[in-house]
């Protein structure tokens, strides 16, 4: 009766979601203050039963119940407890579950943290996130139901995917659903300001914290997913422009955009009409990556037509949500207002310049992401858009938006004057060029992308310690928005700087080895003392031991492992990894030969744990910044029965 509970849940969710949609937004549009009041309770009261569906779902996997044609697809007997229970998202149903009780925590997150608002903000924004509820509610329920019954009961599962049964995959989804579905505050709060007209200061600083918040989990979660391909598929790279990588870049990109986008508008009253574009496309970008991963598109654009129902419910949610909110902006972005001037050399003009390199970024993404799918479903053949597009696009467009993030910081609001602003950042600039004309020659080589990279980094890093100095000696009153800030960016310059040099200096190695070879690799020994077999929970694994040595002195042990699951009969490879700040040692066991020999792969990784460092540092940032005490006061201030 578990699974019958959870569809009764789902259903008395979708009935509550109609009601936080329809009254609260009919309500503030005729200044009803009871229809209005609903949208609380209504949302919190969804929270609870979405909560009961993924209970009722979650219990389905960790029971074994194989009548659940989603248990019987995605799980088994000898699947551990853990991976039974993130196994609940492993699916396309699951993982849209995910979805929905993801976005009914934002929306009662709003309920809670949103008392102060203005009532008629308030109930706007709970009926424009009730509306996005409804859409994924309704498709649950009409075209991808996880509750479904399977006749005959099989007596085990067919084993979730080897590659989702790792912590790192475990952690992933859930922090990416919450970068995602967090842009949904950000788009509610910018459609109620088009539907009210209210375009002031305080928009802007009700909407911050949502959406940095909402940036720092899908950082996290893209950082996780970079670091689980790193470590899990044993090709030793962080970074393959594959097109679900793309998908969650697309709405960082974007969203990092949004946030600068939102200071502006908060402090100088500008980039009005460009802030609300922004937070409608970001998430708009968020509905198209989920869609794109979990559609099936990505594996063949024949998806839709194998289960039509399904892909026309995707493209319904995608045509309501994004073509009525673009239509809407279209109506009202007149009403907006220009908002403050300010010269062409100021903050102001940095950031914009940012923001439209970065929006270009993410258009050559976007291009290079559905070109393919476009071109296959025209019946104009396959194409691969890979790396070489990708770098050779991306990276000139990045590298003008990271130079503007050392000076934005720096420059004045509203004007600033070029020779102050240069003094203010010459030794800066001095100890940038030093960095990236010494450092890789000690690396070993002296390269040009390694060394534009580490411009770019030093340069990050060096402004950020010139904005807090200049901070401190003014001895202005703390603000953890500001150094919030300033840690993000640091954080940004030390990531950039990982990505240069393990771009530049990495190395490795493709050999065949019996018991007693070795290969050397920069300055690296690497003996091999053979294989040994073992059996896991639900797969037999071949063990390879690596005795590394640096100068003749034991560095590291490394035992990479060849794992064959059982029930799907899936090989995997499990590489072994030393870490260390300034480089990895990597392993990894390819396939055994014929004369008992193994082929093994191994790296030498200059520098690239940075790179997560870097994001981690990054959300700190953000975290700090959302601790800033003007947005307390914000959303503590006198609550207004009206906007």
């Amino acid at each position: 009766m578990i699974p019958e509970l959870g569809h009764f849940s789902l259903i008395l969710a979708l009935l509550l979601a109609a009601a936080q949609a329809i009254l609260p937004l009919a309500g503030a549009a005729r200044g009803n203050t009871r229809w209005m009041a609903v949208a609380g309770p209504a949302a919190r009261a969804q929270l609870l039963f979405v909560a009961v569906a993924f209970g009722c779902l979650a219990s389905a996997f960790l029971s074994n119940d194989f009548s659940v044609e989603n248990v019987a697809h995605h799980s088994s007997s000898r699947l551990p407890a853990v991976y039974r229970f993130a196994a609940t998202w492993g699916s396309h149903e699951g993982s849209l579950l995910l979805w929905t009780l993801i976005l009914a925590l934002w929306t009662a997150g709003v309920t809670l943290f949103g008392r102060r608002l203005p009532d008629d903000m308030t109930a706007r924004v709970l009926g424009v996130m009730g509306l996005v509820s409804c859409g994924f509610l309704l498709f649950m329920l009409f075209a991808s139901n996880p509750f479904l019954r399977l006749q005959p009961v099989p007596p085990d599962g067919a084993d979730l995917n080897p590659l989702l049964q790792d912590p790192g995959m475990a952690l992933h989804p859930p922090m990416l659903y919450m970068g995602y579905v967090g842009f949904s505050v950000a788009f509610a709060f910018a459609v109620a300001a088009l539907l009210s007209g209210r375009f002031d200061a305080g928009w802007a600083r009700w909407s911050r914290p949502w959406t940095t918040a909402a940036w720092v989990f899908l950082t996290l979660g893209i950082m996780i997913g970079s670091w689980w391909a790193y470590y899990e598929l044993g090709w030793g790279g962080w970074w393959f422009w594959d097109p679900t990588e793309n998908a969650s870049l697309m709405p960082w990109l974007a969203g990092t955009a949004l946030i600068h986008s939102l200071a502006v508008t908060e402090k100088r009253g500008c980039f009005k009409v460009w802030t609300v574009f922004l937070a409608i496309g970001t998430f708009s970008l968020s509905l198209v990556g989920t869609f794109l991963v979990r559609s099936g598109v990505l594996s063949s654009v024949h998806a839709f037509a194998t289960d039509p129902a399904r892909g026309l419910f995707i493209l319904a949610i995608l045509v309501l949500t994004i073509g009525g909110s673009l239509l809407l902006f279209a109506f009202r972005a007149g009403r907006v207002g220009v908002g403050g001037s300010f010269a062409p050399v100021s903050r102001e003009s940095f950031l914009m310049a940012n923001n439209v390199l970065l929006l270009t970024a993410t258009a050559s993404v976007l291009l290079g992401t559905l070109y393919p799918l476009f071109m296959d479903a025209l019946g104009l053949g396959k194409i691969s858009v890979g790396p070489p597009y990708f770098n050779g696009v991306f990276v000139p467009l990045v590298a003008p938006a990271l130079f503007l993030v050392g000076v934005g910081p720096v420059a004045r609001w509203k004007d600033a004057r070029l020779p102050e602003l240069a003094g203010r950042l010459k030794w800066a600039f001095a100890a940038s060029l030093a960095t990236a004309l010494l450092l890789p020659s000690v690396m070993g080589s002296w390269k040009p992308m390694a060394a534009l990279g580490l411009l770019l980094a030093a340069w990050i890093g060096a402004t950020a310690c010139v904005a807090a100095l200049a901070r401190l000696r003014s001895a202005a009153a703390w603000s953890a928005g500001f150094y919030g800030m300033n840690l993000a960016h640091f954080g940004l310059a030390v990531a950039v700087a990982g990505i240069s040099l393990v771009s530049s200096y990495e190395s490795e190695r493709s050999v065949r080895m019996s018991y007693g070879d070795s290969v050397a690799l920069d300055g690296y020994t690497f003996l091999f003392k053979g294989v040994t077999y073992g059996d896991g929970p639900n797969f037999r694994a071949a063990r390879g031991t690596l005795e590394v040595a640096y100068g003749g002195k034991p560095v590291a042990t490394l035992h990479p492992e060849k794992r064959k699951y059982e029930s799907s009969g899936m090989p995997m490879t499990e590489a072994a990894i030393d870490y260390g700040f300034t480089r990895d040692i990597y392993a990894a066991l390819g396939e055994a030969l014929d004369d008992d020999s193994w082929s093994v792969r191994v790296f030498v990784k200059p520098f690239v744990t940075w790179i997560w460092l870097g994001s981690i540092l990054a959300a700190l940032g953000g975290l700090l910044a959302i601790a800033d005490r003007r947005y307390r006061v914000a959303l503590g201030g006198r609550k207004g029965g009206k906007a």
